[in-house]
């Protein structure tokens, strides 16, 4: 799998995903920064943590109009695979390729903290290589990832089988425990907890590795 980690003014978590596709996953990963108008040829996309354009407005908000978020809408359009961690979660719902939104957490505070996350949706490039139910150890870093939508949209979600993780305890207030979700083609997923920092047996937890591992088994079954 080639994969293309954005990168946007203030992320910081960009290197991290490169090193879990490059060196834990053996795969390849390149840096694109967030005024190119191609992603050149690539995989999948990751649009990693941090804080785009210093959060400001809103987290996301600004990152929505750069350049580089045309080909992405582009590039998910055509089939392509698009993840999107933490801030790039916040991203994509703010781009529209995800519905609801992220709000400030329940207590109002910034939560950084390994946590326990219940693999919901098996059926996606993104979750294949996990087991219904299964729980992963991951760590969350956020201050506004409480996922947030109307019911109809909560109930189309629960429906339609696209969400993806829940929270075992849920820290932050999200609606109905939701941690990650699908679009409705199944390609594009966004979720707060942080996959990319438990890949490393060093980390601690290898859980966020069948994250990655669904997306390279899902490559060779495209078609773009």
């Amino acid at each position: 799998m080639k994969a293309g980690v954005i990168v946007f003014p203030g992320s910081n978590c960009d290197h991290d995903a490169w090193y879990a596709v490059n060196e834990n996953l053996h795969g390849r990963a390149e840096f694109i920064w967030h005024d190119s108008t191609n992603l050149g040829d690539i995989d999948a996309v990751i649009l990693p943590g941090g804080f785009s354009y210093g959060d400001y407005l809103r987290c996301g908000a600004i990152a929505r109009f750069s350049p580089v978020m045309q080909a992405v809408r582009k590039f998910a359009a055509d089939g392509g695979i698009v993840l999107g961690i933490c801030n790039g979660f916040q991203i994509l719902v703010e781009a529209g390729l995800l519905p609801g939104a992220l709000l400030r957490n329940r207590e109002l505070k910034f939560i950084c903290r390994e946590l326990e996350l219940r693999a919901e949706a098996t059926d996606s490039p993104f979750t294949s290589k996990l087991q219904k139910g299964q729980i992963l150890r991951l760590p969350i870093a956020h201050g506004e990832g409480r996922y947030f939508a109307d019911e109809r949209t909560l109930d189309e979600l629960e429906s339609e089988d696209r969400v993806a993780f829940r929270y075992v305890d849920n820290p932050n207030g999200s609606a109905r425990s939701i941690a990650g979700i699908l679009n409705q083609a199944r390609n594009v997923m966004g979720m707060m907890p942080h996959p990319e920092r438990a890949c490393d047996p060093l980390m601690g937890s290898t859980d966020g590795s069948g994250v990655f591992e669904s997306m390279v088994r899902a490559v060779p079954s495209l078609a773009r």
